[in-house]
Formats: structure tokens, C-alpha cells, sequence
């Protein structure tokens, strides 16, 4: 169902200006190894493509949704850095704990070999001005 790999998050500490910017960025998220047991605990997932900033706000909205429908397992993923705040409040806490999902490869998950497995079109960007695709989960038990 979905792929996980060691070496998706060297990419993100070692390629994303972004990492350790946030709570839901590598080193603060869960290891691959973590990630892939936590998914071998659900059988189901919505795998969705949406615009660029769109994943992350799809995904908390679907969770919440799925869990007052009594799924209370359902968890979210977007794409991509935490945006909603300027700053991360790392010693606080996060300001937006109900909104801030951590991205599929935060986690380890390998995205291009997931959302091509479910039939979805994805292509490494070779130019900023191409087209890119943006992908969401929710995981649903």
C-alpha cells in the first residue's frame, strides 16, 4: 500500500533548505522504521493529489472529519514544509497542532513510488517552472 525507505529523509536534510525548520520536518518527525510500523497498523488510506499549499489543509480537514464519523485511528499527511507560521514555536509547543500535518517524506515515506503504485502521475521537477504534483493520505482504520 505504501512505500517507506531509510533514505527519503537524507533527502530532506541533505537537499531542503527547510529541514529542522519545524515540527513536522525531519528530525522531529518519526523514522522510516517508526513510520512503517505505524502504517502496518491501518489497512485503508486515501491517497490524494491537490494544488501546492493544499495537502496539508486537506488532510487535517479529512482527519477531523473521518474521526467525528468514528474513526478515531485516521491520521493525515501533506507535502512539504509547515507554512502556517513565520517562526516554529519549538520549545512552546505548535501554535496550530489541529491544522500541521507532517509531510508522507517527512516521515520516511517514499512518495513517488507510492502515488505511482496507486496510478498517479508523478515526475521528478527539472525545472521550477514545470509542472509539479502535490500528493496528501490519510491513513483510515
Amino acid at each position: 500500500m505504501v512505500e517507506t525507505g531509510s533514505w527519503v529523509r537524507w533527502k530532506c536534510q541533505f537537499g531542503c533548505g527547510a529541514y529542522g525548520s519545524s515540527l513536522v520536518c525531519p528530525p522531529h518527525t518519526p523514522t522510516a522504521e517508526q513510520t512503517r510500523a505505524m502504517l502496518d497498523e491501518y489497512t485503508r488510506a486515501v491517497l490524494f493529489e491537490a494544488g501546492r499549499r493544499e495537502p496539508k489543509r486537506i488532510a487535517a480537514a479529512l482527519e477531523r472529519e473521518l474521526f467525528l464519523a468514528g474513526c478515531y485511528k485516521a491520521f493525515g499527511f501533506g507535502a512539504g514544509p509547515c507554512r502556517h507560521c513565520e517562526r516554529c514555536a519549538f520549545g512552546e509547543g505548535c501554535r496550530h497542532p489541529y491544522e500541521a500535518r507532517p509531510a508522507m517524506e517527512a516521515c520516511g515515506i517514499d512518495v513517488f513510488a507510492t502515488v505511482r503504485k496507486h496510478g498517479f502521475v508523478i515526475e521528478v521537477v527539472r525545472d521550477h517552472r514545470q509542472e509539479q504534483h502535490y500528493f496528501g493520505m490519510v491513513l483510515i482504520e
